[in-house]
């Protein structure tokens, strides 16, 4: 597939149909060569997403426990090969793919096999997704604003079938706190790996929250600002191509891995020095001023806006602002006031 031969009609239809949401009245895909045009484009900007979730579930040291892929509404297949590629081909025996639309199931399935030639590669079959057979690692990607209430309510019992889900949305407000929703409603089940640092109640979904939404930014590769095509592509689709907001969850049932007590029940206390053992996760951006930075973390004992003097710890004041790793820090901190921190799995030069 070469840039020049790109199906602008296609490309901008799909796109109206993503960003409009809801159920669509059928397939939305009407050819390979439509899948191709949005893999090479929409596929591979939700693929930028896919290597900031999976980087930083290597920083945390995370695996799946399984050697099963089942990329459910797998559209063009993207999510499923970044996986396969982050953990390594030959962690995995097997990845099935399943979308409504079989155009979409055979496009992901021929590339998956071109890919990784050693995978066994296949579609789901109605009978699979309607039994009680045990599903490994369930991977999920931009379906929650198109799904009805049946639907959802089907993926849920895939969910509860699965040994870990990886599942990633677009950034926005009502998807996040959506997927906040569904977090909260698993913790029986699952282990929350990331991105929160907890297992508590999501601190997010408490009284007066309603405004914050978990939510994330994904570096796109650097050098797709010197590439023509993309500069080109974004232009023309009226995209920032610097701006990859997404929300994710990934879930296992290794349940004693890393488990806290909940503390949502526990009264609240004054401000004290955490040790800095505990991790923190900074959502969205850090927002910094001349003299100082603040951010929205979420940890343990809740979320809070904490701040850091600039004077305090210039290369951390530094770091919120240029780093393009996961924000998942040890905090030295008194109450809302941070004295320092570190980057989980970087390692940065005191100033």
């Amino acid at each position: 597939m070469k840039w020049t031969e790109l199906d602008w009609k296609a490309l901008d239809r799909l796109r109206d149909q993503f960003l409009r949401g809801g159920t669509a009245a059928g397939p939305y895909w009407q050819s390979s060569t439509e899948l191709a045009h949005y893999d090479l484009t929409y596929g591979e900007r939700i693929g930028w997403k896919w290597d900031a979730v999976l980087r930083e579930l290597r920083i945390r040291g995370w695996k799946p426990n399984t050697r099963q892929i089942l990329d459910w509404g797998c559209g063009s297949g993207s999510a499923g090969r970044r996986v396969l590629a982050a953990f390594g081909a030959d962690h995995f025996d097997e990845l099935l793919v399943w979308d409504h639309s079989p155009l979409a199931t055979d496009f992901a399935v021929e590339a998956a096999e071109q890919a990784f030639p050693r995978v066994r590669v296949s579609a789901v079959t109605p009978g699979f997704l309607a039994s009680d057979a045990p599903i490994g690692l369930l991977v999920v990607s931009h379906v929650l604003n198109e799904l009805p209430t049946e639907a959802l309510a089907e993926l849920r019992q895939l969910i509860l079938r699965s040994t870990a889900v990886l599942w990633v949305e677009p950034g926005t407000h009502e998807l996040a706190r959506g997927l906040q929703t569904i977090r909260d409603e698993l913790r029986a089940e699952f282990r929350v790996v990331a991105p929160c640092t907890h297992q508590n109640r999501c601190g997010l979904l408490a009284e007066g929250r309603d405004r914050d939404w978990c939510h994330f930014f994904a570096p796109p590769p650097s050098e797709i600002f010197a590439n023509p095509d993309w500069v080109k592509f974004g232009q023309r689709a009226g995209i920032d191509l610097r701006s990859l907001p997404y929300c994710f969850l990934a879930l296992d049932r290794n349940k004693t891995a890393g488990q806290v007590g909940d503390l949502a029940a526990r009264p609240t206390v004054g401000p004290t020095t955490l040790p800095t053992t505990e991790l923190s996760r900074v959502i969205g951006r850090p927002k910094l001023f001349k003299p100082y930075a603040r951010l929205l973390n979420c940890d343990a004992t809740g979320v809070a806006e904490l701040t850091l003097q600039k004077r305090d710890d210039l290369a951390l004041y530094k770091e919120l602002d240029r780093t393009k790793a996961p924000l998942v820090y040890r905090w030295r901190r008194d109450g809302t006031h941070l004295l320092g921190g570190e980057l989980l799995g970087a390692c940065r030069t005191r100033q």
